[in-house]
Order: structure tokens, then sequence, then C-alpha cells
């Protein structure tokens, strides 16, 4: 049977919460454990949602990284707010977090450009993110016009990067038998964060 989270057993800072619950479900998960769902809305305030990987989190927020000409990114320079959804089914568990968006600097994403796998870093380089191709024979001929003219170390397009979503809330669901799921949000105030209980 799962273990009730408590208000009064959940520690002060989220960031601990969030780091227990997440090494939990990284030996439990079939699939990507870093993957979160990033929904972003437009000026208008239309929304869309798609998944993307978690590289980094903190005390500054959760960091991933993508194309800045992709859809996403246009959203997210419209409307400079996003929300991040955690779904780890093997342990029953969702986090979401809510909050403003800032980039990183060019200095960590030059820093976290330069681990990735040679045809990731080419391969940044050939697309066009969320721009209408002709065909895969477009994108493949982009890609080997890249990979030769990077003979060596691929430096990082000034069109990719970062982005860290500074979370103004964080809520931990936890599944029940029952569906008297907990729900347990943070909230941050000034002085830190507050814990409240929400219904299933």
């Amino acid at each position: 049977m799962t273990h009730t989270l408590l208000e009064s057993e959940a520690p002060h800072d989220p960031l601990a919460l969030f780091t227990s619950w997440y090494e939990a479900a990284k030996p439990l998960a079939t699939g990507e454990p870093t993957a979160m769902t990033l929904a972003t809305a437009d000026a208008a305030g239309r929304p869309s949602a798609r998944i993307v990987l978690l590289k980094e989190y903190g005390a500054e927020g959760f960091v991933f990284f993508t194309n800045y000409g992709s859809r996403k990114s246009a959203e997210l320079e419209a409307n400079p707010h996003a929300a991040l959804l955690f779904w780890w089914p093997a342990a029953g568990r969702q986090v979401r977090v809510e909050g403003r968006i800032e980039k990183i600097s060019p200095a960590k994403s030059d820093a976290y450009f330069a681990t990735r796998p040679r045809r990731s870093q080419i391969g940044a380089w050939a697309s066009e993110q969320s721009r209408v191709i002709p065909d895969r024979a477009t994108l493949d001929a982009r890609f080997q016009r890249f990979e030769q003219e990077f003979p060596a170390d691929v430096s990082r397009p000034p069109h990719w990067g970062g982005y860290r979503v500074i979370p103004e809330s964080i809520e931990f669901w936890q599944n029940h038998i029952d569906r008297l799921h907990d729900r347990l949000r943070y909230r941050q105030v000034d002085n830190g964060w507050i814990i409240e209980r929400l219904n299933p």
C-alpha cells in the first residue's frame, strides 16, 4: 500500500522532495525518467505541449535545451511562463511545476552543448526546428553539409540553447488505489514556500 504523503512529514524545501521522488523513480522507469511534458501558450493564450528532457535542476529552477527558432521558443518569447509535468507511472507519482521562464547564460549552453554526441551537435545545426521542410532528403542533405563544415569540433549554433523554468508552484501527486490521491502543493510566497493539501 502506498505510504500517505503527510504535510507534517514533507520537507520545507520542495526540491528536497523532488529529488527524493526523482531518485526513487529512476530505477523503476521503463523509459526516460527525465522526460517531462512542457506546456506553453502563445500571446493569444492558445496552449501547446510536447515532451522535453530535464537536463539540470536546483534552487534556480528546471533546465531544458532546444532550438530558439522552434514553436515552443516563439511561444515562450511571447508569453514567458510555462508548466512542466513529470509522470512516473511505475512509482504512481507525478510532479507539476509552474513558473516563469528565462534563457540560461550562453556559457552554460556552450558547456552543455560540448557534452552532446557529435551527431546530435550536427543535428542542432541541420534542423530548422518546427519549420516546414519539403522531405526527409532535404534534412539529410543539410546534415551532410554541416558534417562537412565541422570536420573536428562542432560549435554551438547561436539559435540553440537552454531555458530555465523558475518555479512559483510545485505540486506532488501520489496515487492511492481508492482514488483518494495525495496532492501537496508548494506555493512560493515572500518568505519562502507554503504547503497546501489539495483535494484529489
